[in-house]
Protein backbone atom coordinates (compact mmCIF):
# COMPACT_ATOMS: atom_id res chain seq x y z
CA UNK A 1 0.00 0.00 0.00
CA UNK A 2 1.28 3.48 -0.83
CA UNK A 3 3.09 4.87 2.22
CA UNK A 4 1.89 8.38 1.42
CA UNK A 5 -1.56 7.40 2.66
CA UNK A 6 -2.06 8.00 6.35
CA UNK A 7 -4.38 6.00 8.55
CA UNK A 8 -6.77 8.95 8.58
CA UNK A 9 -6.95 9.01 4.82
CA UNK A 10 -7.50 5.34 4.20
CA UNK A 11 -8.34 3.12 7.14
CA UNK A 12 -8.22 -0.60 6.59
CA UNK A 13 -10.04 -1.84 9.66
CA UNK A 14 -9.73 -5.56 9.24
CA UNK A 15 -8.70 -8.30 6.89
CA UNK A 16 -9.86 -11.81 7.76
CA UNK A 17 -9.14 -15.28 6.39
CA UNK A 18 -11.68 -14.78 3.58
CA UNK A 19 -9.88 -11.69 2.32
CA UNK A 20 -12.87 -9.55 3.36
CA UNK A 21 -11.78 -5.95 3.76
CA UNK A 22 -13.55 -3.17 5.61
CA UNK A 23 -12.59 0.29 4.46
CA UNK A 24 -13.57 3.86 5.04
CA UNK A 25 -14.65 6.11 2.21
CA UNK A 26 -11.98 8.80 2.40
CA UNK A 27 -10.50 7.69 -0.88
CA UNK A 28 -13.70 8.56 -2.70
CA UNK A 29 -12.91 12.23 -3.07
CA UNK A 30 -9.14 12.25 -2.70
CA UNK A 31 -7.66 12.55 -6.16
CA UNK A 32 -3.99 13.04 -5.45
CA UNK A 33 -2.91 9.62 -4.24
CA UNK A 34 -1.50 6.72 -6.23
CA UNK A 35 -3.08 3.66 -4.69
CA UNK A 36 -1.51 0.32 -5.54
CA UNK A 37 -3.58 -2.73 -6.06
CA UNK A 38 -3.75 -5.12 -3.12
CA UNK A 39 -4.33 -8.07 -5.40
CA UNK A 40 -2.11 -10.98 -4.62
CA UNK A 41 -1.92 -12.24 -8.17
CA UNK A 42 -0.52 -9.14 -9.80
CA UNK A 43 1.53 -6.09 -9.14
CA UNK A 44 -0.71 -3.90 -11.27
CA UNK A 45 -0.69 -0.31 -10.03
CA UNK A 46 -3.21 2.52 -10.20
CA UNK A 47 -1.52 5.15 -12.39
CA UNK A 48 -4.73 6.20 -14.17
CA UNK A 49 -6.47 9.32 -12.94
CA UNK A 50 -10.23 10.06 -12.96
CA UNK A 51 -9.80 12.51 -15.87
CA UNK A 52 -8.68 9.58 -18.03
CA UNK A 53 -11.74 7.55 -17.04
CA UNK A 54 -14.10 10.44 -17.80
CA UNK A 55 -13.07 10.80 -21.43
CA UNK A 56 -12.59 7.04 -21.86
CA UNK A 57 -16.24 6.67 -20.78
CA UNK A 58 -17.26 9.12 -23.49
CA UNK A 59 -15.05 8.08 -26.37
CA UNK A 60 -13.66 4.56 -26.02
CA UNK A 61 -15.37 2.18 -28.41
CA UNK A 62 -16.61 4.98 -30.68
CA UNK A 63 -14.94 3.63 -33.79
CA UNK A 64 -15.87 1.20 -36.53
CA UNK A 65 -19.24 0.29 -35.02
CA UNK A 66 -20.58 3.83 -34.79
CA UNK A 67 -18.60 5.72 -37.42
CA UNK A 68 -18.43 3.14 -40.23
CA UNK A 69 -20.74 0.14 -39.69
CA UNK A 70 -23.81 2.32 -39.09
CA UNK A 71 -23.73 2.84 -42.86
CA UNK A 72 -24.50 -0.85 -43.38
CA UNK A 73 -27.29 -0.75 -40.77
CA UNK A 74 -28.78 2.34 -42.40
CA UNK A 75 -28.70 0.65 -45.82
CA UNK A 76 -30.39 -2.51 -44.56
CA UNK A 77 -33.03 -1.03 -42.27
CA UNK A 78 -33.53 2.69 -42.86
CA UNK A 79 -33.14 5.62 -40.43
CA UNK A 80 -36.28 4.98 -38.33
CA UNK A 81 -35.25 1.42 -37.43
CA UNK A 82 -31.75 2.65 -36.63
CA UNK A 83 -33.06 5.19 -34.11
CA UNK A 84 -35.54 2.75 -32.52
CA UNK A 85 -32.80 0.12 -32.10
CA UNK A 86 -30.39 2.59 -30.52
CA UNK A 87 -33.04 3.85 -28.08
CA UNK A 88 -33.83 0.30 -26.87
CA UNK A 89 -30.20 -0.80 -26.72
CA UNK A 90 -29.11 2.41 -24.97
CA UNK A 91 -31.73 1.86 -22.26
CA UNK A 92 -30.32 -1.52 -21.22
CA UNK A 93 -26.72 -0.40 -21.74
CA UNK A 94 -27.20 2.31 -19.10
CA UNK A 95 -28.81 -0.05 -16.57
CA UNK A 96 -26.11 -2.65 -17.25
CA UNK A 97 -23.35 -0.09 -16.65
CA UNK A 98 -24.94 0.82 -13.30
CA UNK A 99 -25.11 -2.84 -12.28
CA UNK A 100 -21.52 -3.70 -13.06
CA UNK A 101 -20.25 -0.43 -11.54
CA UNK A 102 -21.80 -1.42 -8.22
CA UNK A 103 -19.89 -4.71 -8.30
CA UNK A 104 -16.69 -3.12 -9.61
CA UNK A 105 -16.53 -0.79 -6.59
CA UNK A 106 -16.91 -3.50 -3.93
CA UNK A 107 -14.59 -5.88 -5.81
CA UNK A 108 -12.19 -3.23 -7.04
CA UNK A 109 -9.08 -5.14 -5.94
CA UNK A 110 -9.71 -8.05 -8.32
CA UNK A 111 -6.96 -7.93 -10.94
CA UNK A 112 -9.35 -8.97 -13.71
CA UNK A 113 -12.22 -6.74 -12.51
CA UNK A 114 -15.58 -8.12 -13.72
CA UNK A 115 -13.88 -11.03 -15.53
CA UNK A 116 -13.13 -12.57 -12.13
CA UNK A 117 -16.63 -12.11 -10.71
CA UNK A 118 -18.52 -14.57 -12.90
CA UNK A 119 -16.69 -17.54 -11.41
CA UNK A 120 -17.86 -17.01 -7.82
CA UNK A 121 -21.12 -15.09 -8.39
CA UNK A 122 -22.60 -17.24 -11.17
CA UNK A 123 -20.81 -20.47 -12.07
CA UNK A 124 -17.28 -21.55 -13.12
CA UNK A 125 -18.59 -23.01 -16.40
CA UNK A 126 -20.34 -19.77 -17.30
CA UNK A 127 -17.18 -17.84 -16.37
CA UNK A 128 -14.96 -20.09 -18.49
CA UNK A 129 -17.11 -19.80 -21.63
CA UNK A 130 -17.84 -16.08 -21.28
CA UNK A 131 -14.31 -14.92 -20.49
CA UNK A 132 -12.91 -17.13 -23.27
CA UNK A 133 -15.17 -15.76 -26.03
CA UNK A 134 -14.75 -12.25 -24.63
CA UNK A 135 -10.95 -12.54 -24.79
CA UNK A 136 -11.24 -13.96 -28.31
CA UNK A 137 -13.49 -11.02 -29.18
CA UNK A 138 -10.79 -8.45 -28.44
CA UNK A 139 -8.05 -10.59 -29.95
CA UNK A 140 -10.04 -10.52 -33.20
CA UNK A 141 -11.07 -6.87 -32.95
CA UNK A 142 -7.52 -5.55 -32.92
CA UNK A 143 -6.56 -6.86 -36.42
CA UNK A 144 -10.03 -5.99 -37.73
CA UNK A 145 -9.66 -2.38 -36.60
CA UNK A 146 -6.16 -2.14 -38.07
CA UNK A 147 -7.52 -3.34 -41.41
CA UNK A 148 -10.39 -0.85 -41.19
CA UNK A 149 -7.88 1.94 -40.58
CA UNK A 150 -5.98 0.95 -43.72
CA UNK A 151 -9.28 1.07 -45.67
CA UNK A 152 -9.90 4.60 -44.42
CA UNK A 153 -6.56 5.61 -45.92
CA UNK A 154 -8.07 4.74 -49.31
CA UNK A 155 -10.05 7.95 -49.06
CA UNK A 156 -6.76 9.73 -49.81
CA UNK A 157 -4.89 7.17 -51.92
CA UNK A 158 -5.34 3.69 -53.37
CA UNK A 159 -1.86 3.46 -54.90
CA UNK A 160 -0.08 2.26 -51.75
CA UNK A 161 -0.31 -1.34 -50.52
CA UNK A 162 -2.62 -1.55 -47.48
CA UNK A 163 -0.10 -3.60 -45.51
CA UNK A 164 2.28 -0.61 -45.40
CA UNK A 165 -0.22 1.34 -43.31
CA UNK A 166 -1.05 -1.73 -41.25
CA UNK A 167 2.65 -2.02 -40.30
CA UNK A 168 2.74 1.60 -39.13
CA UNK A 169 -0.44 1.29 -37.09
CA UNK A 170 0.57 -2.10 -35.67
CA UNK A 171 3.88 -0.70 -34.37
CA UNK A 172 2.09 2.35 -32.92
CA UNK A 173 -0.47 0.30 -30.97
CA UNK A 174 2.17 -2.06 -29.61
CA UNK A 175 4.41 0.83 -28.56
CA UNK A 176 1.58 2.65 -26.76
CA UNK A 177 0.62 -0.44 -24.77
CA UNK A 178 4.14 -1.46 -23.86
CA UNK A 179 4.50 1.89 -22.11
CA UNK A 180 1.91 0.54 -19.68
CA UNK A 181 -1.55 1.56 -18.48
CA UNK A 182 -0.62 5.22 -18.50
CA UNK A 183 0.36 5.01 -22.19
CA UNK A 184 -3.01 3.50 -23.02
CA UNK A 185 -4.85 6.09 -20.92
CA UNK A 186 -3.08 9.14 -22.35
CA UNK A 187 -3.62 7.93 -25.92
CA UNK A 188 -7.33 7.38 -25.24
CA UNK A 189 -7.61 10.72 -23.45
CA UNK A 190 -6.18 12.56 -26.46
CA UNK A 191 -8.21 10.69 -29.09
CA UNK A 192 -11.45 10.84 -27.07
CA UNK A 193 -11.10 14.61 -26.80
CA UNK A 194 -10.69 14.82 -30.60
CA UNK A 195 -13.72 12.55 -31.10
CA UNK A 196 -15.86 14.79 -28.93
CA UNK A 197 -14.78 17.92 -30.82
CA UNK A 198 -15.35 16.21 -34.18
CA UNK A 199 -18.83 14.97 -33.23
CA UNK A 200 -19.90 18.41 -32.03
CA UNK A 201 -18.54 19.99 -35.23
CA UNK A 202 -20.36 17.36 -37.35
CA UNK A 203 -23.67 18.05 -35.63
CA UNK A 204 -23.25 21.81 -36.11
CA UNK A 205 -22.49 21.18 -39.78
CA UNK A 206 -25.46 18.79 -39.98
CA UNK A 207 -27.86 21.48 -38.75
CA UNK A 208 -26.46 24.00 -41.24
CA UNK A 209 -26.66 21.58 -44.17
CA UNK A 210 -30.10 20.28 -43.28
CA UNK A 211 -31.63 23.77 -43.25
CA UNK A 212 -29.97 24.67 -46.55
CA UNK A 213 -27.18 26.82 -45.13
CA UNK A 214 -24.42 25.30 -47.30
CA UNK A 215 -23.87 27.40 -50.47
CA UNK A 216 -25.03 25.63 -53.63
CA UNK A 217 -27.03 22.96 -51.73
CA UNK A 218 -30.79 22.97 -51.22
CA UNK A 219 -32.83 22.66 -48.05
CA UNK A 220 -33.10 19.01 -46.95
CA UNK A 221 -35.17 18.91 -43.75
CA UNK A 222 -36.87 15.50 -43.51
CA UNK A 223 -36.70 14.89 -47.26
CA UNK A 224 -34.94 11.50 -47.02
CA UNK A 225 -37.45 10.27 -44.42
CA UNK A 226 -40.20 10.76 -47.00
CA UNK A 227 -38.27 9.59 -50.06
CA UNK A 228 -36.84 6.97 -50.17
CA UNK A 229 -38.48 6.67 -46.74
CA UNK A 230 -37.92 5.98 -43.03
CA UNK A 231 -37.80 2.21 -43.57
CA UNK A 232 -35.90 0.27 -46.21
CA UNK A 233 -38.83 -1.99 -47.05
CA UNK A 234 -42.60 -1.72 -47.50
CA UNK A 235 -43.15 -5.19 -46.03
CA UNK A 236 -43.95 -5.22 -42.29
CA UNK A 237 -41.99 -8.43 -41.78
CA UNK A 238 -38.93 -7.00 -43.54
CA UNK A 239 -39.20 -3.78 -41.55
CA UNK A 240 -39.23 -5.73 -38.31
CA UNK A 241 -36.34 -7.86 -39.54
CA UNK A 242 -34.42 -4.66 -40.28
CA UNK A 243 -34.99 -3.55 -36.67
CA UNK A 244 -33.66 -6.91 -35.44
CA UNK A 245 -30.54 -6.49 -37.58
CA UNK A 246 -29.96 -3.01 -36.13
CA UNK A 247 -29.92 -4.39 -32.57
CA UNK A 248 -26.61 -6.14 -33.17
CA UNK A 249 -25.12 -3.10 -34.92
CA UNK A 250 -26.10 -0.96 -31.92
CA UNK A 251 -24.59 -3.42 -29.42
CA UNK A 252 -21.40 -3.65 -31.48
CA UNK A 253 -21.07 0.14 -31.51
CA UNK A 254 -21.38 0.21 -27.70
CA UNK A 255 -18.59 -2.35 -27.38
CA UNK A 256 -15.82 -0.92 -25.21
CA UNK A 257 -18.01 0.84 -22.65
CA UNK A 258 -17.06 -1.86 -20.14
CA UNK A 259 -13.39 -0.89 -20.50
CA UNK A 260 -13.98 2.08 -18.19
CA UNK A 261 -15.19 -0.42 -15.57
CA UNK A 262 -12.13 -2.61 -16.15
CA UNK A 263 -9.95 0.47 -15.68
CA UNK A 264 -11.40 0.87 -12.18
CA UNK A 265 -8.91 -1.76 -11.03
CA UNK A 266 -6.03 0.56 -11.99
CA UNK A 267 -7.63 4.00 -11.61
CA UNK A 268 -7.04 6.27 -8.66
CA UNK A 269 -10.14 6.61 -6.46
CA UNK A 270 -12.41 4.19 -8.38
CA UNK A 271 -15.56 5.03 -6.40
CA UNK A 272 -15.37 8.71 -7.29
CA UNK A 273 -14.27 7.98 -10.86
CA UNK A 274 -17.03 5.46 -11.64
CA UNK A 275 -19.75 7.76 -10.33
CA UNK A 276 -18.53 10.47 -12.68
CA UNK A 277 -18.00 8.02 -15.55
CA UNK A 278 -21.68 7.07 -15.36
CA UNK A 279 -22.56 10.68 -16.15
CA UNK A 280 -20.09 10.62 -19.04
CA UNK A 281 -21.86 7.54 -20.41
CA UNK A 282 -25.09 9.53 -20.59
CA UNK A 283 -23.29 12.19 -22.64
CA UNK A 284 -21.96 9.45 -24.88
CA UNK A 285 -25.48 8.09 -25.42
CA UNK A 286 -27.33 11.36 -25.98
CA UNK A 287 -24.64 13.56 -27.49
CA UNK A 288 -22.48 11.22 -29.56
CA UNK A 289 -24.68 8.26 -30.46
CA UNK A 290 -28.08 9.87 -30.86
CA UNK A 291 -26.53 12.96 -32.43
CA UNK A 292 -24.69 10.97 -35.09
CA UNK A 293 -27.63 8.62 -35.78
CA UNK A 294 -30.13 11.46 -36.18
CA UNK A 295 -27.95 13.50 -38.52
CA UNK A 296 -26.78 10.69 -40.79
CA UNK A 297 -30.45 9.69 -41.08
CA UNK A 298 -31.31 13.23 -42.17
CA UNK A 299 -28.35 13.80 -44.50
CA UNK A 300 -27.78 10.37 -46.10
CA UNK A 301 -30.55 8.33 -47.82
CA UNK A 302 -30.40 4.59 -47.16
CA UNK A 303 -30.23 4.06 -50.94
CA UNK A 304 -26.83 5.74 -51.25
CA UNK A 305 -24.52 3.25 -53.00
CA UNK A 306 -21.46 4.46 -51.08
CA UNK A 307 -22.80 3.09 -47.81
CA UNK A 308 -20.95 0.03 -46.51
CA UNK A 309 -22.03 -3.01 -48.54
CA UNK A 310 -23.87 -0.89 -51.08
CA UNK A 311 -22.11 -2.43 -54.06
CA UNK A 312 -20.22 0.68 -55.12
CA UNK A 313 -16.44 0.67 -55.53
CA UNK A 314 -16.39 3.42 -52.91
CA UNK A 315 -18.67 1.58 -50.48
CA UNK A 316 -16.07 1.55 -47.70
CA UNK A 317 -16.89 5.18 -46.89
CA UNK A 318 -18.21 6.23 -43.50
CA UNK A 319 -21.73 7.74 -43.56
CA UNK A 320 -20.23 10.83 -41.92
CA UNK A 321 -17.89 11.30 -44.88
CA UNK A 322 -20.78 10.80 -47.29
CA UNK A 323 -22.79 13.43 -45.40
CA UNK A 324 -20.04 16.07 -45.73
CA UNK A 325 -19.16 15.27 -49.36
CA UNK A 326 -18.61 18.23 -51.72
CA UNK A 327 -17.26 20.36 -48.87
CA UNK A 328 -13.61 21.41 -49.15
CA UNK A 329 -11.11 20.34 -46.46
CA UNK A 330 -13.68 19.32 -43.81
CA UNK A 331 -14.14 15.74 -45.11
CA UNK A 332 -10.37 15.23 -44.89
CA UNK A 333 -10.33 16.46 -41.29
CA UNK A 334 -13.29 14.27 -40.40
CA UNK A 335 -11.76 11.21 -42.06
CA UNK A 336 -8.55 11.79 -40.08
CA UNK A 337 -10.55 11.87 -36.83
CA UNK A 338 -12.42 8.70 -37.83
CA UNK A 339 -9.04 7.09 -38.57
CA UNK A 340 -7.79 8.04 -35.09
CA UNK A 341 -11.06 6.74 -33.61
CA UNK A 342 -10.58 3.36 -35.26
CA UNK A 343 -6.99 3.25 -33.99
CA UNK A 344 -8.36 4.12 -30.56
CA UNK A 345 -10.59 1.04 -30.67
CA UNK A 346 -7.59 -1.06 -31.76
CA UNK A 347 -5.64 0.35 -28.81
CA UNK A 348 -8.54 -0.43 -26.48
CA UNK A 349 -8.77 -3.96 -27.92
CA UNK A 350 -5.06 -4.60 -27.32
CA UNK A 351 -5.21 -3.35 -23.73
CA UNK A 352 -8.41 -5.27 -22.96
CA UNK A 353 -7.30 -8.51 -24.64
CA UNK A 354 -4.12 -8.69 -22.55
CA UNK A 355 -5.94 -8.07 -19.27
CA UNK A 356 -8.81 -10.46 -20.08
CA UNK A 357 -6.35 -13.19 -21.10
CA UNK A 358 -4.46 -12.66 -17.85
CA UNK A 359 -7.71 -13.00 -15.88
CA UNK A 360 -8.62 -16.14 -17.84
CA UNK A 361 -5.26 -17.81 -17.18
CA UNK A 362 -5.26 -16.83 -13.49
CA UNK A 363 -8.70 -18.40 -13.02
CA UNK A 364 -8.39 -21.53 -15.14
CA UNK A 365 -4.75 -22.23 -16.01
CA UNK A 366 -2.41 -20.35 -13.63
CA UNK A 367 0.88 -21.38 -15.22
CA UNK A 368 3.68 -19.03 -14.00
CA UNK A 369 4.70 -18.15 -17.56
CA UNK A 370 1.17 -17.31 -18.68
CA UNK A 371 0.32 -15.11 -15.69
CA UNK A 372 3.69 -13.36 -15.51
CA UNK A 373 3.48 -9.66 -14.63
CA UNK A 374 6.54 -7.39 -14.70
CA UNK A 375 7.45 -4.60 -12.30
CA UNK A 376 5.40 -2.07 -14.26
CA UNK A 377 2.24 -4.16 -13.91
CA UNK A 378 2.26 -5.40 -17.51
CA UNK A 379 1.03 -8.93 -18.25
CA UNK A 380 3.93 -9.55 -20.62
CA UNK A 381 3.01 -13.03 -21.85
CA UNK A 382 -0.59 -12.03 -22.52
CA UNK A 383 0.61 -8.92 -24.33
CA UNK A 384 2.87 -11.08 -26.48
CA UNK A 385 -0.07 -13.35 -27.39
CA UNK A 386 -2.13 -10.27 -28.27
CA UNK A 387 0.67 -8.97 -30.49
CA UNK A 388 0.83 -12.32 -32.30
CA UNK A 389 -2.90 -12.19 -32.99
CA UNK A 390 -2.45 -8.66 -34.28
CA UNK A 391 -0.32 -10.03 -37.12
CA UNK A 392 -3.54 -11.30 -38.72
CA UNK A 393 -4.08 -7.71 -39.83
CA UNK A 394 -1.41 -8.24 -42.52
CA UNK A 395 -4.00 -10.12 -44.56
CA UNK A 396 -5.39 -6.68 -45.44
CA UNK A 397 -4.03 -6.87 -48.98
CA UNK A 398 -4.77 -10.58 -49.53
CA UNK A 399 -7.35 -11.50 -52.21
CA UNK A 400 -9.31 -13.62 -49.70
CA UNK A 401 -9.32 -10.89 -47.01
CA UNK A 402 -13.10 -10.30 -47.09
CA UNK A 403 -14.02 -13.93 -46.39
CA UNK A 404 -11.21 -14.29 -43.86
CA UNK A 405 -12.25 -11.30 -41.77
CA UNK A 406 -15.93 -12.16 -42.03
CA UNK A 407 -15.23 -15.51 -40.38
CA UNK A 408 -12.86 -13.89 -37.90
CA UNK A 409 -15.63 -11.53 -36.89
CA UNK A 410 -18.06 -14.46 -36.70
CA UNK A 411 -15.93 -16.04 -33.97
CA UNK A 412 -16.40 -13.07 -31.70
CA UNK A 413 -19.45 -11.18 -32.95
CA UNK A 414 -21.86 -11.94 -30.07
CA UNK A 415 -19.30 -12.08 -27.24
CA UNK A 416 -20.32 -8.71 -25.84
CA UNK A 417 -23.92 -9.93 -25.42
CA UNK A 418 -22.78 -12.86 -23.27
CA UNK A 419 -20.76 -10.36 -21.24
CA UNK A 420 -23.71 -8.01 -20.70
CA UNK A 421 -25.88 -10.98 -19.75
CA UNK A 422 -23.20 -11.97 -17.20
CA UNK A 423 -23.01 -8.43 -15.77
CA UNK A 424 -26.72 -8.34 -15.04
CA UNK A 425 -27.00 -11.92 -13.79
CA UNK A 426 -24.00 -11.41 -11.46
CA UNK A 427 -25.60 -8.26 -10.04
CA UNK A 428 -28.95 -9.99 -9.47
CA UNK A 429 -27.29 -12.92 -7.73
CA UNK A 430 -25.05 -10.65 -5.64
CA UNK A 431 -28.07 -8.73 -4.36
CA UNK A 432 -30.00 -11.97 -3.77
CA UNK A 433 -27.06 -13.44 -1.83
CA UNK A 434 -26.83 -10.26 0.24
CA UNK A 435 -30.49 -10.72 1.18
CA UNK A 436 -30.20 -14.45 1.89
CA UNK A 437 -27.10 -13.91 4.02
CA UNK A 438 -28.73 -10.98 5.88
CA UNK A 439 -26.26 -8.36 4.67
CA UNK A 440 -27.06 -4.67 4.46
CA UNK A 441 -26.78 -2.50 1.36
CA UNK A 442 -25.14 0.07 3.61
CA UNK A 443 -21.95 -1.97 3.11
CA UNK A 444 -21.83 -0.72 -0.49
CA UNK A 445 -20.10 2.49 -1.51
CA UNK A 446 -22.07 2.71 -4.75
CA UNK A 447 -25.62 1.44 -5.19
CA UNK A 448 -26.97 1.14 -8.71
CA UNK A 449 -29.68 3.81 -9.18
CA UNK A 450 -31.56 1.46 -11.52
CA UNK A 451 -31.40 -1.36 -8.96
CA UNK A 452 -32.06 -5.03 -9.55
CA UNK A 453 -34.95 -4.25 -11.90
CA UNK A 454 -32.48 -2.55 -14.20
CA UNK A 455 -30.53 -5.81 -14.31
CA UNK A 456 -33.69 -7.78 -15.12
CA UNK A 457 -34.38 -5.34 -17.96
CA UNK A 458 -30.83 -5.88 -19.22
CA UNK A 459 -31.24 -9.67 -19.23
CA UNK A 460 -34.60 -9.39 -20.99
CA UNK A 461 -33.14 -7.19 -23.74
CA UNK A 462 -30.12 -9.44 -24.25
CA UNK A 463 -32.36 -12.51 -24.64
CA UNK A 464 -34.56 -10.62 -27.12
CA UNK A 465 -31.49 -9.59 -29.13
CA UNK A 466 -30.20 -13.19 -29.19
CA UNK A 467 -33.56 -14.37 -30.52
CA UNK A 468 -33.73 -11.55 -33.07
CA UNK A 469 -30.19 -12.24 -34.27
CA UNK A 470 -30.97 -15.95 -34.60
CA UNK A 471 -33.89 -15.12 -36.90
CA UNK A 472 -31.94 -12.63 -39.01
CA UNK A 473 -28.92 -14.96 -39.19
CA UNK A 474 -31.03 -17.90 -40.33
CA UNK A 475 -33.13 -15.97 -42.88
CA UNK A 476 -31.30 -12.75 -43.86
CA UNK A 477 -33.10 -9.54 -44.82
CA UNK A 478 -34.70 -9.86 -48.25
CA UNK A 479 -34.94 -13.67 -48.14
CA UNK A 480 -37.43 -16.18 -46.78
CA UNK A 481 -35.31 -19.34 -46.93
CA UNK A 482 -32.63 -20.47 -44.44
CA UNK A 483 -29.02 -19.62 -45.33
CA UNK A 484 -26.37 -21.79 -43.64
CA UNK A 485 -23.43 -19.49 -44.42
CA UNK A 486 -25.25 -16.44 -43.10
CA UNK A 487 -26.26 -18.32 -39.95
CA UNK A 488 -22.74 -19.44 -39.06
CA UNK A 489 -21.19 -16.06 -39.90
CA UNK A 490 -23.64 -14.37 -37.54
CA UNK A 491 -24.10 -17.02 -34.84
CA UNK A 492 -20.81 -18.89 -34.70
CA UNK A 493 -19.81 -17.14 -31.46
CA UNK A 494 -22.91 -18.47 -29.69
CA UNK A 495 -22.11 -22.01 -30.84
CA UNK A 496 -18.53 -21.60 -29.60
CA UNK A 497 -19.80 -20.36 -26.20
CA UNK A 498 -22.08 -23.39 -25.85
CA UNK A 499 -19.23 -25.78 -26.71
CA UNK A 500 -16.94 -24.11 -24.16
CA UNK A 501 -19.63 -24.22 -21.49
CA UNK A 502 -20.49 -27.89 -22.05
CA UNK A 503 -16.81 -28.82 -22.41
CA UNK A 504 -15.95 -27.22 -19.06
CA UNK A 505 -18.86 -29.00 -17.36
CA UNK A 506 -17.87 -32.38 -18.78
CA UNK A 507 -14.17 -31.95 -18.03
CA UNK A 508 -14.83 -30.97 -14.40
CA UNK A 509 -17.78 -33.37 -14.04
CA UNK A 510 -19.90 -30.57 -12.68
CA UNK A 511 -23.61 -30.61 -13.57
CA UNK A 512 -24.50 -27.70 -11.27
CA UNK A 513 -26.18 -24.90 -13.23
CA UNK A 514 -25.71 -22.07 -10.71
CA UNK A 515 -23.93 -21.81 -7.37
CA UNK A 516 -26.61 -21.84 -4.61
CA UNK A 517 -27.15 -18.38 -3.09
CA UNK A 518 -26.37 -19.52 0.45
CA UNK A 519 -23.01 -20.88 -0.75
CA UNK A 520 -21.92 -17.76 -2.64
CA UNK A 521 -18.78 -16.40 -0.99
CA UNK A 522 -19.60 -12.74 -1.54
CA UNK A 523 -17.06 -11.63 1.09
CA UNK A 524 -13.98 -12.95 -0.68
CA UNK A 525 -11.93 -9.96 -1.91
CA UNK A 526 -14.90 -7.68 -1.19
CA UNK A 527 -14.45 -4.28 0.38
CA UNK A 528 -17.08 -3.39 2.97
CA UNK A 529 -17.49 0.36 3.35
CA UNK A 530 -18.41 2.31 6.47
CA UNK A 531 -21.86 3.75 5.71
CA UNK A 532 -21.65 6.58 8.25
CA UNK A 533 -18.33 7.77 6.86
CA UNK A 534 -19.72 7.52 3.33
CA UNK A 535 -22.60 9.82 4.24
CA UNK A 536 -20.25 12.21 6.03
CA UNK A 537 -17.95 12.36 3.03
CA UNK A 538 -20.92 13.03 0.73
CA UNK A 539 -21.98 15.95 2.93
CA UNK A 540 -18.45 17.35 3.09
CA UNK A 541 -18.05 17.08 -0.67
CA UNK A 542 -21.43 18.76 -1.27
CA UNK A 543 -20.57 21.56 1.15
CA UNK A 544 -17.16 22.05 -0.45
CA UNK A 545 -18.79 22.24 -3.89
CA UNK A 546 -21.44 24.73 -2.75
CA UNK A 547 -18.78 26.98 -1.23
CA UNK A 548 -16.55 26.75 -4.28
CA UNK A 549 -16.27 29.10 -7.22
CA UNK A 550 -18.99 29.26 -9.87
CA UNK A 551 -16.92 27.50 -12.55
CA UNK A 552 -16.21 24.64 -10.14
CA UNK A 553 -19.93 24.29 -9.41
CA UNK A 554 -20.63 24.26 -13.14
CA UNK A 555 -17.90 21.69 -13.78
CA UNK A 556 -19.16 19.47 -10.97
CA UNK A 557 -22.74 19.68 -12.30
CA UNK A 558 -21.84 18.65 -15.85
CA UNK A 559 -18.90 16.35 -15.06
Amino acid sequence: MNEALSNDDLNFVSTDMTNKVTVSSKETYLEDYDLESTTSNTSNQRPIRPRHLFLVSIGTGVGTGMLVSTGSALRQAGPANLIIAYILVSSFIFTTYNSISELAVVYKNLSGSYNDMFKFLIDPGFAFATVFVYALNYLCIMPLELVTSSLLIRYWTTKVNSDIFVVCFYVLINAVNFIGSIGFAEFEFFVSALKLIAVISFMIFGIIKDVGGVPGQEYIGGKYWRSPGAFSSHSKIERFKGLCACFVFACFSYGGLEVSVMLSSVVQNPVYALKKARKMLLYRIFLIYFGIIIFIGLLVPYTNEKLLGGGSSASDASPLIIAVANIKVYPHILNAVILLSVLSVANCAYYSAARILHSFFVQFYPHPTLIKVDRKGRAVTCMFITSIFGLLSFFAAAPFRVDFFNWLLALSGLAVLFLYFGFNLAHIRFRAAMKVQNRSLNELAFISPTGVWGSYWGIFMVVIIFIAQFWVALTPIGTHTPNAQSFFQNYLCAILWILCYIGHKLYNRNCQFLIPLDKLNIDKDRIIYNHEELMQQEKEHLKMTQNGRFWKKLLNFFC
